[in-house]
């Protein structure tokens, strides 16, 4: 026996095909009457007369057999149409008590227990549980899939007879939902859902489901991957703070008139955020008529606070010697910047009056905090007639450059769900996810401008050295692998542990920063040296890899 299968949208859509064939024939038939019927003669003889009334009877013939056949075709169309609409109330008719029947049987759980007798349970929104299969036979919905900030949903938990639902996939960084228990006589555990691959630098990846269990005889569900990891934040310099005031300076030296001066006290540095280092004490001013003197030194530059500028060096003391030599004292260093401050500029180098003196050195240029420049060396302090002014200050190193940030670890896999007790293989575990790079380090500040030489009517001072630039800053560590999931066990009498899943990659270290420009060199008789190039950050460490599971 041969059996017909039939749809009604399958036999409408034939109907709608032949009526639009049997339009198109009707069309042509009557664009060609006009010029075929009435056939004109080529001649006033009776041959060509009867020619043509040969042709126009034979197309009026035509015609006729047309317009039947027409009309045969519209019936032909309307019994397909019919018989569709047939087919499509009788598939109603044999549902319509079948469900009804089914409807009764759910009702009394349905709404005692808010769960089917039989159906499969429905499919949970976004980040939802699946709803639970039939309490006798059914199936568990699947997990809502998570979004932004949200985990994956359960699946749901089958009755008697079915498999658990899949859980859904965790949004971004986030778990993934367990997979639903199959039924409790039989049926397999629910797949976990994937964690979800993180999008925040340096945020890990989510963890993946655990798979169901199964219950008497079935096989447990697999679980979840765990969820990369996202590649760590780029080093990022701090920039300047507002300024918020200077801390107090340093005690200035004390001055003589028959001796060498005192040398200048350190500034305070500065605490809070944007304040800046105290400037260092300016060096005491030494004096005598027949005793070589020195001015004192100027004291060092207070460290800033954060986002500050370190404290400018105090200025060297001045030196007077009518008839001995006389020497300017030296400028005292800049203090070194807060994160993201500037160092502070180096003090100019005390000045030499007298009938040979020489002038100070300027102090040398504070230090840049993080990412940001060192300070500008000192001006060389004046000579007197018969020697040479002071040397420039040498600019200050810049700072090294912000490090990256670590890399994300990788979600951990899920583990697999338990085999039937009875018979039934574990679930396997999950893959470990793979671990986020690290960020690349920030680039080092920019070394200082070397100070200029004092001025003399013998020889104008050298000019100082451009300060080193600074170092990269070192690139962020890898994240960790995710561990694997551990497999499901087998069942009492039959089922084998379900296999171990793999680990997750560690991620690569961050690649260094690049090293900050040198600062230029500062003028004088001798041009001081070009700073060099900072040197180019260290390679951030590699993440370990994770455990199988």
């Amino acid at each position: 026996m041969s059996f017909v299968f039939v749809t009604p949208e399958s036999l409408a859509a034939t109907a709608g095909d032949v009526a639009g064939i049997g339009s198109a024939i009707t069309t042509a038939n009557a664009a060609a009457a006009a010029s075929t019927t009435s056939v004109l003669a080529a001649a006033a003889d009776e041959v060509s007369a009867g020619i043509a009334a040969l042709f126009s009877g034979h197309a009026q013939a035509y015609q006729a057999l047309a317009a039947q056949t027409a009309a045969v075709h519209d019936r032909f169309v309307q019994a397909l149409a019919a018989g569709a609409a047939q087919y499509g109330l009788a598939e109603a008719a044999n549902a319509a008590p079948g469900q009804l029947l089914l409807d009764a049987i759910n009702a009394p759980t349905q709404t005692l227990l808010g769960r089917p007798l039989i159906g499969n349970g429905a499919n949970g929104g976004p980040g939802q549980p699946g709803g639970a299969g039939g309490l006798l036979y059914g199936n568990g919905g699947r997990g809502g899939d998570g979004v932004a900030g949200q985990a994956g949903g359960a699946g749901g938990d089958a009755g008697l007879i079915g498999a658990g639902g899949q859980g859904g996939n965790g949004g971004p960084g986030q778990a993934g939902g367990r997979g639903g228990s199959g039924g409790w006589w039989y049926g397999n555990g629910g797949a976990g859902g994937a964690g979800g691959a993180a999008t925040l630098a340096g945020q890990a990846g989510g963890d993946g489901g655990a798979g169901g269990n199964a219950g008497l005889f079935g096989t447990g569900g697999a679980g979840g991957a765990g969820g990369a990891g996202a590649t760590g934040a780029a080093g990022v310099n701090p920039g300047p703070a507002p300024p918020n005031g200077q801390a107090g300076p340093g005690a200035e030296g004390l001055s003589s008139t028959n001796g060498s001066g005192g040398n200048g006290g350190p500034g305070n540095p500065g605490t809070a955020i944007g304040e800046q280092g105290g400037n260092g004490g300016a060096g005491g001013n030494g004096g005598s008529t027949t005793s070589t003197v020195n001015g004192g030194t100027g004291g060092a530059g207070g460290t800033g606070g954060d986002g500050a500028p370190g404290g400018d060096g105090g200025d060297g003391g001045n030196a007077v010697a009518l008839n001995a030599f006389a020497a300017g004292g030296k400028g005292g260093p800049g203090g070194a910047g807060g994160a993201g401050g500037a160092g502070g500029e180096g003090g100019t180098g005390g000045s030499a009056a007298g009938a040979n003196g020489s002038g100070g050195e300027g102090g040398t240029g504070g230090v840049g905090g993080t990412g940001a420049s060192g300070g500008r060396g000192g001006d060389g302090g004046n000579g007197s007639n018969g020697n040479i002014g002071g040397r420039g200050g040498d600019g200050g190193t810049g700072g090294v450059g912000a490090a990256g940030g670590a890399g994300g670890g990788g979600g951990n896999g899920g583990a697999g769900g338990r085999g039937g007790l009875l018979v039934g293989d574990g679930g396997s575990g999950g893959l470990g996810g793979t671990a986020g790079g690290g960020g690349t380090g920030a680039t080092g500040g920019t070394g200082g401008a070397g100070g200029t030489g004092g001025l003399s009517p013998l020889q104008q001072g050298n000019g100082g050295d451009g300060g080193t630039g600074g170092d990269g800053g070192t690139g962020g560590a890898g994240g960790n692998g995710g561990n694997g999931g551990a497999g499901g066990q087998g069942g009492l009498f039959s089922g084998n542990t379900g296999s171990a899943g793999g680990a997750g990659a560690g991620g690569s270290g961050g690649t260094g920063g690049s090293g900050g420009s040198g600062g230029d060199p500062g003028t004088g008789f001798n041009t001081g040296k070009a700073g060099g190039v900072g040197d180019q950050g260290a390679t951030g460490a590699h993440g370990s890899p994770g455990h199988p599971g």
